[in-house]
Order: structure tokens, then sequence, then C-alpha cells
């Protein structure tokens, strides 16, 4: 068995997140197993309403008591976008082609509305809250706090762990460059925080005192030791779970990953109008030099795009959102990987162990 006080304060067998992934991929199914299993499912709501919110945490509840997870997208959202025209022409082919029309200009919101989220979660009380792309307000999050949630973040770079740390947060979210998905940047360029998981771990762990998550490019249980190794309390793992059958991504994303080589990996701002990680299908190829809208505008978009793409079993347009060590992904039960997780890091820790001679 493996243990950290932040394992233990969490309420989980097995220091393992599962990531929350936003836009499918974390669905209740997924979450309720990761739950079950012993590790913390994790719920990513940034485009999910507070009424559909409660009911997804309703309907895991009803199938463990086990504690999960809630990820929001903090960031501020644009009022009106101008000047679509470019943006709109820019994948008007793609639209075409998928039978979709011509794409309309998109109005605000773009987004739920992120107080009425907060108010969601406070009435769901999750055992922990966690926010990317920005903090959380901070009488969110002392209420979060006072309510007993745990409250955490992610940060990319020192001055936003430490800046989470300053607002009482309980743990950080070490997010590295080998992440898949939306980069957690927020208090500079996303291009210039690209510090490694396992660089950026070691860094976070020595600049504050509260725990460390890891995460970023952790596939299997050598990863989740490393981290261990470095002061990480536990690993967070999103695209070692994208291919489980209880997972909401596409067929043809999983098929994707399963397929992966090595470097087939690219940051792309064209699916959401911020940097994500993905592999690389020919949206991300013939959209590079081309306009787009902020976030998350350009996200309205590529949606119906994603959606059309995705249910052709065409992997040209969909946002294969995926860590640098996809190769190592793996088909298995959210469970069954688990377990198996569990094994391969005890198994490594111990090799570690038997290397030292008095």
């Amino acid at each position: 068995m493996i243990s950290t006080s932040l394992s233990t304060n969490l309420g989980i067998r097995v220091p393992i997140v599962q990531a929350p992934m936003a836009g499918g991929p974390s669905s209740q199914e997924l979450v309720a197993a990761c739950c079950a299993a012993g590790a913390l499912g994790g719920f990513g709501f940034a485009y999910t309403q507070p009424a559909d919110m409660e009911k997804q945490a309703a309907w895991v509840r009803e199938r463990t008591q086990a504690p999960f997870v809630i990820n929001l997208f903090t960031s501020a959202q644009p009022g009106e976008v101008k000047d679509q025209r470019a943006a709109l022409d820019a994948v008007a082919h793609f639209y075409s082609e998928l039978g979709l029309g011509a794409p309309q200009p998109v109005q605000p919101p773009f987004a739920p509305d992120l107080n009425a989220q907060l108010d969601a979660i406070e009435r769901i009380r999750p055992r922990a809250v966690t926010s990317h792309l920005a903090d959380l307000p901070a009488d969110r999050l002392r209420k979060f706090r006072s309510l007993g949630m745990l409250v955490g973040g992610a940060a990319t770079t020192i001055a936003e762990a430490k800046h989470l740390e300053s607002l009482g947060a309980d743990f950080i979210i070490a997010q590295g460059g080998e992440a898949g998905g939306h980069r957690g940047t927020w208090l500079r360029d996303p291009y210039d925080a690209m510090t490694g998981t396992l660089a950026l771990t070691r860094l976070v762990v020595r600049a504050v005192r509260i725990p460390v998550i890891a995460a970023g490019g952790i596939m299997d249980g050598a990863g989740i030791a490393a981290v261990l190794a470095l002061g990480a309390q536990a690993a967070q793992m999103g695209t070692a779970f994208i291919p489980c059958p209880e997972s909401g991504a596409s067929q043809v994303h999983k098929d994707a990953l399963l397929a992966a080589k090595e470097d087939d990996t690219r940051i792309t701002e064209k699916f959401s109008g911020k940097p994500a990680r993905g592999l690389v299908n020919r949206f991300m190829r013939e959209m590079a030099d081309k306009p787009q809208l902020p976030f998350p505008a350009q996200n309205a978009v590529t949606g119906k795009l994603r959606a059309a793409s995705a249910k052709a079993g065409k992997a040209d347009c969909v946002a294969l959102w995926s860590g640098q060590a996809a190769p190592l992904a793996r088909r298995m039960r959210a469970a069954e990987l688990i377990r198996t997780l569990e094994q391969e890091t005890i198994a490594a820790l111990r090799t570690s162990a038997a290397l030292v001679k008095e």
C-alpha cells in the first residue's frame, strides 16, 4: 500500500488523481470507476452548466461514497468579440466538408456563469475543488475550506505556486510542459512557462510548504514513483485514463492515443484560443498560421466541427488532447488501470530501494 499525508487527507487509498478533463473525457462513469477503485476521480466542469454539475455529482454518489474533485476554469471571460469574419473564414472549408453549412458568428456567454458554478460547488461539497487558468476568488476559497473542502490550483511556475499558497490553498498541482490539454499558466506567457514535470515538481516542492501533486506526462507506476521521490504527494494523470471504456472521449480520440508515436504531440491555440497540447492532426496543421478568436470564443467556433468530426469517425477536426507520453497509453478498464499503476509503483519503489547498498 502507498500512502502520503495528502492521500490520507483526501480520503483515497492510492495517491493517484484522475485528471479533471473538461469537454467530455471525465464522464460520470469514469469518475465513479476511479473513485471506487481508490483513486481521486475528477470532474472537469469548465463547460458544464450548474444543474448538470449537480446531476452528475449525484449520479456518482449513488454508486460510491468515495471522494472526488471538481475542477473549473476560473479565468475571466471576454465580452462581445468583434471582427470574427477572418476566423470564421479560416474554418469554413472544414464546416463545408462535414456538411455543417457556413460557420456563424458566436456570441457571449461562451461558458457557464462562473459564480453560478461556484454556488453549485457549495451545494455539491466535493472533497476537493481545483482551479485552472487562474486562481479562485479569495472569498470563495475561504468559504469552500470552511465547508470542509480541500482547495488546490494548477501552477506552471513558482510564482503561481507561491501565489496559490499565499491565498490559503491546501495543495498545488504542478503541471509540467509535457501535460496534455490546456496549459494552466496564468501569471505569464504560457510559452515562457514550459518547465518539465520533473524539474517543476522538485522546484515547487522546495518553494512551498503545502503538498504538491505532480501532473504532466505521467503514464505508469515508474512515473508515479519518480514524482513521489521528488517530493510530490500524489500524481495527477489524464491521458492515461482517456482510452478507458468508461471515458467519455470519442472513439477516434481513444484510437489515436493508442496508435500514437513519440513526438506526435504539439501545442495549439486553434481549437480553443488557449495553448493546449494534443496529437497533431489535419486541423492543427492547416490552421497553424490562420487567424483565431480569443479563448473561449474560438472554442465555440470549433465546437460543432469537433463533434461532427468525431461522429463521422474522422480524427481530422477532433481536439486529440494528449500528454507527451501518449505511446505509453493502455486500453484497460479504469479499476484495472489503477490496480496496475499501484503494483507498478510499488515495484518501482522497491527496485529503487534495492539499489541502495550499505
